[in-house]
């Protein structure tokens, strides 16, 4: 069985040598900003892209704009269409997805369209990367931290099979929640292929550069202290992983920590990790965690990745409350663009947006109103655009 990371890399070749092989490059990216603030961060990362020089990125851009979103099930009764499906299926190379305003309640009919798109894609690992150099722990204490979290991405509770009873003591309500040696099996391939990944990619600056400077280590989250079954076999699959892969077993560290005091020590110790991987709702709820050690979720960007495709996705949900109004922060969709390129076989254009954001966030001059500044969405964007 060859690795999630191998998976990726194949994946990247293949989208690279059949675009050399129709004469020009070009790489098609759907755009899918669905509702809220998304419509405004996902335009500011297409500019982005555009602004890019072709000595990073010598593929010519294409872009599809595509439908989804709870706001267009409103209108059409439907959040994920078929006609998008078959868009990034047939034309894409990959996609960038803004925010979706999935109501708290039931609504009859209505899934989410990101749920949906993950499954039906088979972008079967969530990855999330949480870097600063000053990262604010609980103690007040500034700390340099660069984490990764993969989420696996496709069960677990989120698999949204849900029963209301009436019983002698009222109603009562039933949840099932799934969990699989296959989903568990191929996110604990991801993680562990990921943090040799970037040991190598560590190895090639100076170890006064290295924010994590030990040995590559994985982190298993589960409860299976309680959850014996379902948590019990995701910690068994994910070190079964571990156990048959001799690269993985003599280059990586492993660890294990219930999700409750992960957390805890997220917020106490977050320098303590470095690839993090989890069943789909701690991962969900430790990642969107994680972006207070950053400052926001407006600066941590994600990507839903499966051996074929790859979705970027900023963290930061619809926020209603300021949609429209030019302010939200477009860091987190930009720096999915560039994870987006990252996958695709594009690593200088990644790292030229890396780059480019770090300087503006560096500078400090220019920020939007979530990181205590009074620069629009607008004004970030046309920043980095000026540095690449």
């Amino acid at each position: 069985m060859y690795s999630a990371l191998r998976s990726v890399q194949l994946a990247a070749r293949r989208t690279a040598s059949m675009s050399m092989s129709t004469g020009a490059k070009s790489l098609t990216i759907g755009l899918i900003p669905a509702d809220g603030i998304g419509r405004e961060v996902i335009p500011a990362a297409r500019q982005v892209l555009e602004a890019l020089p072709s000595d990073v990125m010598p593929a010519r851009l294409n872009f599809v704009d595509l439908d989804a979103g709870f706001e267009y099930f409103q209108k059409h009764g439907v959040a994920l269409p078929e006609q998008t499906l078959a868009a990034l299926k047939g034309d894409c190379d990959g996609a960038l997805f803004g925010a979706v305003s999935s109501p708290s309640h039931k609504v009859a009919g209505y899934s989410s369209p990101i749920v949906g798109l993950r499954k039906k894609m088979d972008l079967y690992a969530n990855v999330r990367p949480v870097i600063s150099g000053a990262a604010a722990t609980a103690s007040g204490e500034r700390r340099a931290i660069d984490m990764l979290i993969i989420r696996e991405n496709t069960e677990c509770l989120y698999i949204k099979e849900e029963e209301l009873h009436e019983g002698a003591d009222g109603k009562y309500a039933i949840a099932k929640r799934r969990i699989s040696e296959y989903a568990s099996r191929r996110a604990g391939e991801m993680a562990f292929a990921m943090a040799l990944q970037r040991d190598r990619m560590r190895q090639q600056v100076t170890a006064s550069e290295r924010t994590w400077k030990g040995r590559p280590k994985v982190t298993i989250v589960h409860k299976s202290n309680v959850l014996s079954v379902t948590d019990g076999l995701w910690r068994e699959t994910v070190r079964g992983v571990y156990a048959a892969n001799a690269e993985y077993s003599q280059g990586v560290d492993i660890e294990e920590q219930l999700v409750d005091s992960m957390v805890y020590r997220m917020f106490r110790e977050p320098e303590a990790f470095d690839v993090v991987v989890a069943p789909n709702m701690y991962g969900d709820i430790i990642s969107d965690g994680a972006a207070a050690l950053v400052g926001s979720l407006g600066l941590v960007p994600s990507a839903n990745v499966g051996d074929n495709f790859v979705v970027g996705e900023p963290v930061h949900g619809s926020a209603p409350d300021i949609a429209g109004k030019n302010i939200a922060n477009p860091i987190a969709a930009i720096r999915s663009a560039a994870m987006l390129l990252e996958r695709t076989g594009y690593a200088s254009a990644a790292l030229a947006i890396y780059r480019a954001v770090d300087k503006v966030l560096d500078a400090g001059q220019t920020k939007t109103p979530d990181l205590g500044g009074k620069s629009t969405t607008s004004d970030v964007t046309e920043a980095v655009c000026r540095l690449l």
